[in-house]
């Protein structure tokens, strides 16, 4: 059983994706951004050890009528590849009707050949630009950072930026 190792979850946020939200933060994150959201997920050291079914269990737990989808943040959740991808598919199996939101300080191009992508919805990329900041955009703190619709993404070929009707 493959281990991860999480800093938290908390269920019901508006802020980390469209819709009510279940988020699992992931503890690790090698980035280290000036001004980071969360300092405190990115020790990997740090947080609770846990099999990936047990974490998926404590979402699964959380999950209401309301709930349109599971935002995994962090941290950064592609440092633990495995343990996400083992999640995703286990969430995907028992809720095949949540959506799945990625939080990750890569950029698109730098992970576009990931397998993991074809399991998430929607990624939000990009390190976190202290000098780029910008608490008017939803879902995400500096204007380098693109909310992508991940699907369409690979069906066009080219990076499609969600659309929120909000902006």
């Amino acid at each position: 059983m493959t281990k991860v190792r999480a800093a938290g979850i908390t269920s019901g946020s508006v802020v980390d994706g469209l819709g009510v939200r279940t988020v699992a933060f992931f503890q690790g994150c090698p980035r280290h951004c000036d001004g980071c959201h969360n300092p405190e997920t990115r020790p990997f050291d740090d947080g609770k050890e846990m099999n990936v079914s047990e974490l998926v269990q404590e979402v699964l737990e959380t999950i209401t009528p309301l709930t349109k989808g599971i935002t995994f943040s962090g941290g950064e959740p592609l440092a633990q590849m495995e343990a996400l991808i083992e999640a995703i598919k286990m969430l995907k199996q028992k809720k095949p009707y949540l959506d799945i939101w990625v939080y990750t300080g890569y950029t698109w191009e730098e992970i576009k050949d990931k397998p993991v992508l074809e399991m998430i919805d929607v990624l939000v990329d990009g390190p976190f630009i202290q000098e780029q900041k910008d608490l008017t955009l939803a879902f995400r703190g500096s204007l380098n950072q693109r909310i992508i619709d991940v699907q369409e993404t690979i069906k066009q070929g080219e990076l499609v930026e969600l659309k929120l009707e909000t902006e």
